[in-house]
């Protein structure tokens, strides 16, 4: 899971979550200013009315981490009904003094204590209704005990709370990476879905775990998947589709009891990517590397496209080239690689492939089949894998030989990891495209 940020806007659900209503999108300053205009009276005492702002910020904040509506299956991110959520009137008249305070919190958010996500501050009024949050009323008498804002919170929700100032302001995206996840998929959305299945195994021990996070869809990943959807009544195939995508999430924040005041919480170990989430120029690394070997087969065939230098570093010639392949794709040409871009890039290249290996027959099985390659997997791509060691080790005899058998299996691992280190690769086992362009030159070499 991400780092939080403010979203940009945020949409509400004009009603309870299963009553028909519209939905409407509002910036999400203007959506805190209506609450709390709706929720609170502006002549309580300063700190009771910066307490009671904290918390609907927190309260609103996790619904939209968490995706708690849209990981139910809704296209919203909270409900404007106070049985569930916070109250919210269309078009309803601001106080000044509550939309100067807004502007001033709208980014600050409650914590607990070593983790990273927005505390659920769950409040009432503390009259009508009663809870085991904050007290709306009873923040008022303890701000007139002179007590501070923060001082409020600790005493609602605890002394191991921590406040979250100035949080970045971000497009609202929901999590879902729009591609279909898969055997040889990669990228933050893996690794993602690895770290929630391994913590919802430990309350569904017939989940296997998975022993390496690390981002790439491996055969134990799949066998994941596969008892996860079964348990779940979902169509068990091993792909991560929307529908399994949100199951996971759904069934991890449950777990973790993230919507409540009792929240496991996410650590910040848990919230560090892995994969940086946007290349632009200036980055260097195997993941820009990556993107070059993808761009530089797509402009081989597109001369619309600039060629790039396999250098592995993101310069003005690689954002050029981006900028090229955006435009043409319809995307937003800012020369950056965000989700969107890598996907289409990734659908190109598969299209571009099959296109040459039908045009290039003979030299076909040197072209990267698009998919990463990982210990455990069979399949064609494998057999073309290992027929490439063995003319690879037939040109470097310190790479040991391999029988074609179609499984990548132990022996195919290791000649792949000889290779990654004689080549400054990561040693990992699994052939993605600059392992394979590797093994290709070096079964190639005179």
């Amino acid at each position: 899971m991400a780092m939080p940020t403010i979203p940009e806007n945020i949409t509400i659900h004009l009603g309870d979550p299963d009553q028909p209503a519209r939905n409407i999108t509002v910036p999400f300053v203007d959506y805190i200013k209506n609450v709390a205009s709706s929720e609170i009276y502006p002549t309580w005492p300063d700190s009771a009315l910066r307490a009671n702002i904290l918390a609907q910020v927190s309260f609103a904040l996790n619904r939209v981490y968490t995706e708690w509506y849209r990981s139910r299956g809704y296209d919203f991110d909270i409900t404007n009904s106070t049985r569930y959520d916070q109250k919210y009137i269309e078009n309803r008249d601001l106080f000044d003094n509550i939309v100067k305070l807004v502007d001033d919190l709208f980014n600050d958010y409650v914590v607990k204590q070593g983790s990273v996500e927005p505390y659920f501050t769950q409040y009432c009024s503390g009259t009508t209704v009663t809870c085991e949050g904050l007290s709306q009323w009873g923040t008022v008498d303890l701000a007139e005990q002179g007590m501070f804002p923060y001082q409020i919170l600790q005493y609602y929700y605890g002394d191991d709370i921590n406040i979250v100032y100035d949080a970045p302001l971000a497009e609202n995206v929901p999590s879902y990476p729009e591609t279909l996840l898969r055997l040889g998929s990669s990228g933050e959305e893996v690794r993602t879905i690895q770290r929630q299945l391994n913590r919802i195994s430990d309350n569904y021990p017939a989940i296997p775990k998975i022993p390496v996070t690390d981002g790439i869809f491996n055969v134990q990943t799949e066998n994941s998947v596969k008892e996860f959807q079964k348990i779940f009544n979902l169509t068990v195939d091993g792909i991560v589709g929307k529908a399994t995508w949100y199951k996971i999430k759904f069934i991890y924040n449950s777990v973790k009891r993230l919507a409540e005041l009792s929240s496991e919480g996410i650590s910040p170990e848990e919230a560090a990517p892995l994969y940086s989430s946007v290349l632009r120029e200036g980055d260097t690394g195997t993941n820009v590397a990556f993107a070059q070997y993808y761009l530089a087969l797509i402009s081989f065939v597109d001369p619309q496209i600039p060629q790039v230098v396999l250098n592995g570093v993101f310069d003005k010639n690689m954002k050029n080239s981006v900028i090229a392949f955006q435009q043409k794709y319809g995307l937003e040409p800012n020369g950056e690689i965000d989700r969107r871009t890598w996907n289409k890039v990734l659908e190109v290249y598969n299209t571009t492939i099959q296109a040459l290996k039908q045009q290039y027959v003979s030299d076909s099985e040197k072209i990267y089949p698009g998919i990463i390659l990982t210990p455990g997997s069979s399949g064609d791509d494998i057999s073309t894998l290992q027929r490439l060691l063995q003319q690879a080790a037939q040109k470097n005899s310190s790479i040991p030989s391999v029988e074609v058998t179609g499984t990548f299996d132990g022996p195919t691992e290791n000649a792949v990891r000889v290779i990654q280190a004689q080549n400054s690769l990561p040693v990992n086992g699994s052939v993605g495209p600059l392992t394979w362009a590797a093994i290709v030159n070096i079964a190639e070499s005179p």
